[in-house]
């Protein structure tokens, strides 16, 4: 038969079993010193050190993140300068670019002008050098016709000393009379009486005198040349001017005639 199981019971019949019957050993052995105090103090100087340490570690950490920051800003302003600096420099590159373009285009306008004024220049000089060339040419041509012309006048005055009886001898007998034909170098012959029905009609012709053979430019009435050459042929060649007069009025009778 099973007995039941009472707590109190087991407790009671417990304490009475462990109950001291005497001093107990351990009240016997000596008292030792752990020295919970000093550790307790020690531990509380390491947590303060720790914290000490932690505190200067969160502050260093936040100067370090700070100044990260501030190194950042700094960075980022000078990447900002630095984008601006280079927008700048790109924007008077670009200014420089089209002054540059600008200048060559004025310089090959200024090398096109330039040229064309050589050229116009050298025209002018060449245009000049021909002028002068004529006007040399022509300037002796002149003082030519005028030294032949003096020479002519010379030796027509000359020869007028010894003729001047026997021209006014032909002028009367030829019926004719000498006039200026409005030129230095040119007389005009006019007969008159050449034509049996009218012997107030005229008929003339001009002589040119600017050079050393005689000449005849104009006449009226017209007459052939051939004839007038032959004429002006015996008169160079004789150098006597009556030859002349009596060979140019024939051909103006033969020609009044006919």
């Amino acid at each position: 038969m099973s007995t039941a199981f009472d707590p109190s019971m087991s407790i009671g019949h417990s304490r009475q079993t462990l109950a001291p019957a005497g001093p107990s050993a351990a009240d016997t052995l000596p008292s030792i010193d752990f020295g919970f105090d000093d550790l307790r103090e020690r531990m509380a100087k390491f947590t303060a050190k720790f914290d000490a340490f932690i505190e200067q570690g969160r502050k260093r950490v936040l100067e370090e993140r700070n100044q990260f920051r501030v190194n950042m800003a700094e960075l980022q302003e000078d990447e900002r300068m630095k984008r601006r600096d280079i927008e700048i420099a790109q924007v008077k590159m670009s200014t420089y670019q089209q002054t540059i373009e600008k200048e060559e285009a004025e310089k090959r306008e200024m090398e096109s002008a330039i040229a064309s004024l050589a050229a116009q220049r050298d025209s002018h000089i060449a245009a000049r050098d021909h002028l002068k060339a004529q006007i040399a040419e022509t300037q002796a041509e002149i003082d030519a016709r005028l030294a032949a012309q003096r020479a002519y006048m010379k030796q027509k005055e000359a020869q007028s000393r010894y003729n001047v009886p026997e021209l006014d001898f032909w002028i009367t007998n030829l019926c004719l009379r000498i006039e200026g034909a409005g030129k230095d170098d040119r007389l005009k012959f006019v007969y008159t009486h050449i034509d049996e029905k009218n012997w107030e009609r005229e008929a003339w012709f001009e002589l040119v005198t600017s050079s050393r053979n005689y000449d005849v430019k104009h006449c009226r009435p017209k007459l052939e040349r051939a004839s007038v050459e032959r004429v002006l042929e015996k008169v160079n060649e004789t150098r006597e001017l009556v030859v002349l007069l009596k060979g140019m009025r024939e051909l103006f009778v033969e020609a009044i005639k006919s």
